[in-house]
């Protein structure tokens, strides 16, 4: 079993479908405040239209005010060429975010654009990140299931990941549920198939989850290998595009602390996560 794992925390994805904005200073503070705990990745903003996702149209001032931390890279997700350019300026920025979407209808809801015209998307912003020294993830969301009747099965999702990576060198692939419709089964079916098809992706969980389904699902990712992993703390957010009634992400601290009992090295700092946990009730009051 994968002795070591590692942890992407997502304060983007938890805050954008917040309806009452968050004031920049207390986001700063709160961004700083878990880049002290250690995350191997913090998804920290989005470089998107402020009409499309009004939380996040201060990303470029949190940037500049963040304290890069030496063990923690930074992701910002971008919808577009343009997005991919402003993000693109900051040195600080490692990874380029894109959400594609192995369902046709959720793709024109999330990004207004079809899975071609989101493909020609990945091959400008990837010539971009190759251009500015960074790195692309893209984002299988619908990756476990999706509720607008579009087919789905693992070898479908298999596919779409096979062919990002020969077409477009696609190394970094986050498979996204979305909006909480994985069970353990499925979990495992689906990166028992995705794991072995190609040894140069790394894939990673980007699970939304009920409670009591979180356990058992982040067990049977894990126990088919896979060794990276995404959540936010206290299970905030969802992705505002997907449904009205928001399936919250998978809880950072359950995933630390199953991981820490099985004797798996998460490198997170525990003081420093709890003094972030407890600083979380400032943000996620609005």
């Amino acid at each position: 079993m994968i002795s070591n794992i590692n942890i992407t925390e997502c304060p983007r994805d938890a805050m954008q479908g917040i309806h009452e904005f968050i004031p920049t200073a207390k986001k700063i503070e709160y961004i700083n405040a878990l880049l002290s705990c250690g995350f191997s990745t913090l998804d920290f903003g989005s470089f998107v239209s402020p009409k499309a996702i009004p939380q996040m149209a201060d990303t470029d001032q949190v940037i500049r005010k963040i304290n890069k931390s030496a063990n923690t890279k930074l992701l910002a997700i971008v919808a577009n060429l343009k997005g991919a350019e402003q993000a693109a300026q900051y040195d600080s920025i490692d990874y380029l975010g894109y959400p594609f979407s192995v369902s046709e209808t959720f793709q024109l809801r999330n990004t207004n654009a079809t899975i071609e015209e989101s493909l020609k998307r990945i091959e400008e912003i990837q010539n971009i990140t190759v251009k500015n020294g960074k790195k692309m993830v893209v984002y299988l969301s619908m990756g476990f299931g999706n509720p607008y009747g579009d087919l789905w099965n693992p070898e479908i999702v298999a596919q779409w990941s096979q062919s990002l990576y020969e077409n477009f060198n696609i190394k970094y692939q986050a498979v996204s549920d979305t909006i909480g419709c994985a069970n353990p089964e499925i979990t495992k079916e689906l990166f028992d198939v995705l794991i072995p098809l190609n040894k140069n992706v790394e894939y990673s969980a980007h699970m939304h989850v009920k409670m009591e389904n979180a356990i058992p699902i982040l067990k049977a990712a894990y126990e088919s290998g896979c060794k990276k992993f995404e959540g936010a703390l206290k299970g905030y957010g969802g992705c505002p595009m997907a449904k009205d009634d928001l399936t919250g992400n998978m809880p950072t601290e359950i995933m630390i602390d199953w991981f820490q009992k099985q004797g798996i090295e998460t490198g997170v700092n525990l003081n420093k996560l709890n003094e972030a946990l407890s600083f979380s009730n400032e943000i996620f009051k609005f």
